[in-house]
């Protein structure tokens, strides 16, 4: 079976196609190594599905692919091509998240409905919940607090018109995942380091925010059932770990496993930043049998040993968010 990954090259779009390679899957993936962070370490994400046979890679925005040519023979599509980063997405930067998270989507879904894809799988986010002090559900009302948040839940309304249509689609609100191949930007990465190389780490606030940390391997997993699970069509979904961790508590565990200590900038709290995210797994449980099995300390272990491999291809660049 042929499946289509969008993102292919990223943090979870990378984990995700070498797991469909392993199985014996042909995958499509595209990728057109924007410079939110450092390309090198997109290539390195790639680095065992460029070896495999199965893998066909299209460096290209889909906005400029001629996609209907792409999907032919495509059963699944798993699309988590976007623009990451809440503090980005205010003022002028709204435009790429609008071009990258809410247009390319809509485009994706257009020539999918045209050409008959039998499923798309769609990376939403924990974002469109916004301020909240209790586990969120999927029927609770969507109140994103930035406009990052707005273009994720813009995308799926746009899922939803299109199933109306007649395209099967299901959207997963992923929860702060983490694990090898995350962003230099994101926090884990960050802090490791800090705590490796004495790099500051940014606190913002006073780090009591809590996160649903989720890991990457669980998240591919819930990717797969949910691409092809019999049982579901035109969902929404939550995907998130286990009990919310206070950032506070993460960076002691970081400096536990690390063996040195996370270095603190203290800054002012951000717009857009919620005090917390807590997925109700419930939904997701019925659905599709799915639950987090990796440890928080598991997966940051995992995080660290894919850290070192690569200490000497990564490059700090500019924040995304």
């Amino acid at each position: 079976m042929k499946d289509l990954v969008t993102g292919a090259a990223g943090f979870i779009g990378s984990n995700l196609t070498d797991s469909l390679l392993d199985k014996g899957r042909t995958v499509v993936g595209i990728d057109d190594f924007s410079r939110n962070y450092d390309p090198k370490q997109k290539k390195l994400n790639l680095e065992s599905a460029l070896k495999n046979k199965n893998f066909e890679l299209i460096n290209s925005n889909i906005l400029q692919l001629n996609l209907l040519e792409e999907l032919d023979g495509v059963d699944t599509v798993y699309h988590l091509a976007g623009q990451p980063g809440v503090q980005t997405s205010w003022g002028s930067g709204f435009e790429t998240h609008l071009d990258r998270n809410v247009l390319t989507t809509q485009r994706l879904l257009e020539e999918c409905l045209e050409k008959g894809v039998r499923r798309v799988v769609i990376a939403s986010s924990s974002s469109i919940y916004g301020q909240t002090d209790c586990e969120s559900k999927e029927t609770d009302l969507p109140h994103p607090v930035s406009p990052y948040g707005v273009s994720k839940l813009a995308a799926e309304h746009l899922a939803s018109v299109y199933a109306d249509r007649g395209l099967d689609v299901v959207s997963l609100r992923l929860f702060t995942v983490f694990g090898p191949r995350q962003r230099p930007d994101m926090s884990i990465h960050r802090m490791f380091a800090s705590a490796l190389k004495g790099e500051p780490f940014p606190l913002w606030g006073e780090g009591k925010q809590r996160r649903s940390f989720t890991f990457v391997d669980d998240i591919v997993k819930v990717f797969q059932l949910a691409g092809n699970s019999k049982k579901i069509s035109n969902r929404v979904l939550n995907a998130g770990g286990a009990e919310p961790v206070e950032l506070l508590d993460l960076i002691r565990t970081v400096e536990e496993i690390v063996g040195s200590q996370v270095i603190l900038e203290h800054l002012k709290m951000r717009p857009g930043d919620p005090e917390l995210t807590c997925a109700s797994k419930d939904l997701v449980a019925e659905e599709l049998g799915w639950k987090p099995e990796i440890s928080l300390e598991t997966g940051l272990q995992a995080q660290l040993r894919w850290h070192n491999s690569i200490s000497e291809h990564f490059h700090t660049l500019q924040e995304v968010g």
